[in-house]
């Protein structure tokens, strides 16, 4: 336990505020050491601090999940169920799933933060999501100190939500998430963008292998590296929307993006809204939009996360004022 710590180094906005304290957990028996702080202050579990704002400082704990480890659960002819800890960190969990010929994450290569953070919003990128593959999580539950096991019907997961982004938030700790993968995967490429990159690496028939490396190379041509300038990665969730809200906008637009959801909705692509809004590439001051990816909200050295979050509100209101669909964030401010 640490007083008066700088969480620059752990928030990948680099942000440079300090926690009131600061902890490691390494295993089990540390973290149930901790709960009675974890009780009485307001506290901040961090796998890869990738997806929060800080625009204060923070007065409670922050404490940082450095719970590893990854083994094998059960095999059968065709698949098999690994467990990770949640501090291990997810892409290069992926790597080693795609290295052993483990299917069904491939896709999910290259976005940030740890295992423990990916069922917490049910993680999702080129047609796959955590839900497709996910098996079980354990959890420490806070108010009592026992582990507690959570399968998919328990988590009801979303569009990046899960149940412990709403009724038991803040309830539990995730240590450790499973996931049942494919001996004998099938890739998934429905993905257009995935297509047209693996026709460019001259691959026609793909392997996981070669999806990964496809989607790193997106991933790498759009996104910056946090540990270059500092960024969240997509900073909004792609918001839902009536289908008459759609049609509006194709009123003054052509060739929309736009894909089924449920209830006859309609999920419209948020970075596409702000760039026809004429955000892309906008700089105010020390942060700004990022030049090639209009979701990605970006740091370019000594922002503050309050510099940050006034430029996300006059997103916000632009594109309500625009095109008249409100935008939710998908980092968490504190």
């Amino acid at each position: 336990m640490q007083e008066g710590v700088s969480l620059k180094p752990y928030n990948t906005f680099g942000i440079d505020v300090r926690a009131a304290t600061f902890a490691k957990f390494q295993s089990i028996e540390a973290l149930i050491e901790l709960l009675p702080t974890i009780r009485s202050t307001e506290t901040i579990i961090s796998g890869g601090g990738s997806n929060m704002l800080f625009t204060k400082n923070f007065d409670g704990l922050f404490a940082k999940n450095c719970l590893l480890g990854i083994k094998e659960i059960e095999r059968t002819d065709t698949t098999i169920i690994l467990e990770a800890g949640a501090g291990e960190v997810w892409h290069d969990f992926v790597l080693y799933c795609v290295d052993h010929g483990y299917g069904g994450l491939e896709n999910l290569s290259l976005i940030p933060g740890c295992v423990g953070a990916s069922p917490m919003q049910n993680i999702g990128a080129y047609g796959t999501e955590i839900k497709d593959t996910f098996e079980y999580l354990d959890a420490l539950e806070i108010s009592t100190g026992t582990m507690k096991r959570f399968y998919l019907n328990d988590c009801a997961f979303g569009y990046r939500e899960s149940v412990f982004k709403r009724e038991l938030k803040n309830q539990f700790i995730i240590c450790s998430v499973a996931f049942r993968l494919s001996l004998n995967p099938t890739v998934n490429t429905s993905y257009g963008v995935i297509e047209a990159e693996l026709t460019a690496m001259g691959i026609e028939s793909p392997s996981i292998k070669d999806v990964s490396n496809a989607v790193i190379r997106i991933r790498q041509s759009k996104l910056p590296d946090p540990k270059q300038l500092g960024n969240a990665g997509s900073f909004f969730k792609n918001p839902v929307v009536s289908a008459g809200i759609l049609a509006t906008i194709e009123q003054s637009y052509e060739n929309v993006p736009s894909y089924p959801a449920n209830d006859g909705m309609v999920k419209l692509a948020a970075g596409w809204l702000i760039e026809k809004a004429g955000w892309k590439g906008k700089r105010l001051g020390p942060v700004g939009v990022h030049e090639r990816q209009a979701l990605v909200l970006v740091n370019y050295g000594e922002g503050t996360g309050s510099e940050v979050y006034n430029l996300s509100e006059q997103i916000i209101e632009d594109i309500k004022q625009k095109f008249g669909v409100s935008l939710e964030r998908e980092v968490n401010i504190y």
